[in-house]
């Protein structure tokens, strides 16, 4: 059992990760809080009835704590992580690791120096139906993936102070907040590392600073295709946040698994006895088999995961070294947004 500090009391923290991550989790135990603004931190502390600090030095000083989640703007991440990294801390960081993939190096760099163990949030590798998907695919039940897709949108109006809607505070707009999710969960689903992208990121509906709309093909290294579509003007309700993959051997079909809920369903269709080339290209609406699997909370599933790797003294499962590689990913799309071309990864 280890003693978790939470560093930024926002929206993800107080609503998701603290109460159906640290709170559930069987391995971790929620000891202090802290936000630079004393309101929301004492509200937050004693609302789950744990310590609460308003100076990141304090929580740091705190010697009960074995572990901090960062939960704070992206600007933030580079200067908290390292500090709590110096604090001698293991640090599970929300996405994205830092603003640029420089950063993200020398956070790791740090990180490695100290002795202490890095992760990053990408909770939706840790959804059951992901898990099932993965799994599926690795044990060749879709044949060669060629093509994949994941939606990810929602509703952002302009708000006054937004740091989300400032690209100098966040890195960017619906891209780096939601599509790097969605980057991130086709590698981890399909296996393979994207190696090449053309974007295009606007903003059509909202004037913030940051983009309200991006749309990503990639080429994986394994010479699949995909797509991940991203905005923030689409109605919370009408954006279905689909996930689809394709092989050779049939398909997987998702509704409502992207995003913060540990729900939604998944559907198989597959082909393995398929004969051939049929000129009538006959395609049944229904007729796919739902995938049933114990729906486990992601974030209870992601607290508890990097928590036996500090433990057991493993690699974090999702480690600091992926948030850098998303960091790549996303320059390479801004880079193609930008300049209008194709981009290749790291390159």
């Amino acid at each position: 059992m280890l003693n978790w500090g939470v560093i930024g009391c926002g929206g993800i923290a107080y609503r998701r990760t603290i109460p159906e991550g640290i709170l559930r989790a069987k391995n971790a135990r929620l000891l202090a809080v802290m936000d630079a603004d004393k309101n929301k931190a004492k509200e937050v502390g004693e609302k789950f009835g744990v310590r609460y600090y308003s100076n990141i030095e304090d929580i740091l000083r705190d010697g009960d704590i074995q572990v901090v989640y960062i939960a704070t703007p992206v600007y933030l991440h580079k200067e908290q992580i390292i500090h709590s990294a110096m604090a001698g801390k293991h640090i599970l960081s929300e996405k994205p690791l830092a603003l640029k993939s420089g950063e993200a190096g020398e956070i790791i760099d740090v990180c490695k120096r100290e002795g202490v163990k890095l992760g990053v949030g990408y909770m939706m590798r840790f959804h059951s139906l992901h898990e099932k998907a993965k799994e599926m695919i690795g044990n060749d039940e879709l044949g060669k993936i060629v093509f994949a897709r994941a939606q990810l949108s929602c509703w952002y109006p302009p708000i006054p102070g937004a740091w989300r809607q400032d690209s100098a505070l966040s890195g960017g707009g619906a891209l780096i907040d939601m599509g790097i999710h969605s980057l991130d969960l086709l590698e981890y689903i399909t296996g393979s590392e994207i190696e090449e992208v053309a974007c295009f990121t606007d903003n059509v509906i909202h004037s913030y600073k940051s983009e309200d709309s991006s749309l990503v093909m990639v080429r994986f290294k394994n010479k699949a295709h995909g797509v991940v579509d991203s905005y923030f003007n689409i109605p919370d309700n009408s954006s279905k946040n689909r996930l689809e993959i394709y092989g050779t051997k049939g398909s997987l079909l998702a509704e409502g698994t992207i995003g913060q809920s540990s729900d939604g369903e998944m559907f198989a269709y597959l082909e393995e006895d398929s004969k051939g080339y049929d000129a009538s290209q006959v395609r049944y609406i229904k007729g796919g088999m739902e995938i049933k699997v114990p729906l486990l909370n992601m974030y209870q599933a992601e607290v508890e995961a990097f928590t036996a790797s500090i433990e057991e003294n493993k690699i974090p499962p999702v480690p600091g070294e992926v948030g850098l590689w998303s960091l790549k990913v996303i320059e390479a799309c801004y880079e193609s947004s930008r300049d209008k071309r194709f981009v290749r990864v790291g390159k």
